[in-house]
């Protein structure tokens, strides 16, 4: 039976997180020591703040090797939002900070102005399938998700992006590398789709 290590370290979209989880009957616990981690079959990243805000906390609660561990084990990670973004090698909001480089690339902030946009990114966007993942079963391709953001991930291959949305530009809307999964959306916000890939990743 899956469980599900939600990390809490104080992101302001956690309990939206929570209840989702919880209203689709999955067994959920709260993280926040990193010896939890060992105990959960699958885990979860939520994040809302600035990138280097989130790097501090996790680096507090002694968390970002215990992740990594985890990851090479082979255990399904879900990151959403900067909880996606810190899994790059280096973000660049505010300043310049190091991610844990499960992904190899950059986070760099939407060049919005070139487009006549603007920042944050926020509401809801047609997120189209580019590569086949079991995090998009039974969801339509170009399916709409709740988005609030003003970075987004790079990533240095290609291959590791699943899926992208637009913003002016092509926006990175999700990444996979092996075990390991990114959403730069907000699932808990984003009605059946959002549930219904909350409900795909805890089948992995």
């Amino acid at each position: 039976m899956s469980k599900v290590g939600l990390i809490n370290y104080g992101s302001g979209n956690y309990m939206s997180v929570y209840n989702a989880l919880k209203y689709l009957k999955i067994n959920v616990i709260e993280i926040n020591k990193k010896y939890q981690l060992e105990d959960v079959t699958h885990i979860i990243l939520p994040g809302v703040g600035s990138f280097n805000s989130i790097m501090d906390k996790l680096k507090k609660n002694d968390l970002i090797d215990e992740i990594l561990n985890q990851l090479k084990q082979g255990k399904p990670y879900l990151g959403i939002c900067v909880g996606m973004q810190i899994l790059a090698t280096l973000g660049t909001e505010f300043q310049k900070t190091h991610g844990i480089g499960y992904i190899n690339g950059n986070v760099i902030k939407i060049p919005a102005e070139n487009y006549n946009m603007t920042l944050p990114h926020i509401g809801w966007n047609e997120v189209e399938q580019c590569n086949m993942s079991p995090l998009f079963l039974n969801i339509e391709n170009n399916a709409s998700f709740y988005f609030v953001h003003s970075y987004y991930f790079v990533p240095d291959n290609k291959d590791c992006i699943i899926a992208n949305c637009e913003y002016g530009t092509k926006i990175t809307a999700c990444v996979q590398k092996e075990n390991c999964y990114g959403v730069q959306f907000h699932p808990e916000k984003s009605q059946n789709n959002g549930l219904q890939l909350l409900k795909n990743f805890v089948s992995i």
